[in-house]
């Protein structure tokens, strides 16, 4: 029986670290508020990774998390299904059904994984998203 590398695996996942808005070096533009669905998710690519970006209408907050599911270690976060569970905005990941905070990526079914997320800021209709780097 052959056994898979898991080098590249783990090589993806420690791409993404979550950012504290005080641990921000960078703000990059990502684009302009147009350029975002309203309560649905859309991807950019910063470097290496793949960042998943969300306008939560209900409350006018944005959200960027990484693009990349932790169960299933697809790119799609980003055409999951976002809402709220007892107050806290969450992704719904369209693969499996997994929720997570948008708020600190902490998974809401209680697993061991979690997602990294990054602070979003709003500049005269420019989105930025946060990097530690």
């Amino acid at each position: 029986m052959v056994t898979p590398n898991l080098a590249p695996m783990e090589e993806i996942v420690s791409l993404y670290q979550t950012v504290q808005f005080s641990e921000v070096i960078s703000w990059i533009k990502v684009g302009t508020v147009t350029d975002f669905p309203e309560n649905a998710g859309a991807c950019i690519k910063h470097n290496s990774r793949q960042i998943a970006v969300y306008h939560f209408t209900r409350t006018q907050k944005w959200y960027a998390c990484q693009n990349l599911c932790p169960h299933k270690m697809e790119m799609v976060l980003s055409r999951g299904l976002i809402g709220d569970m007892s107050g806290v905005p969450k992704l719904a990941c369209p693969m499996h059904k997994k929720t997570f905070s948008l708020e600190d990526g902490s998974n809401l079914n209680g697993e061991d994984y979690s997602i990294a997320t990054y602070p979003v800021k709003i500049e005269d209709g420019i989105v930025y998203i946060g990097f530690a780097e």
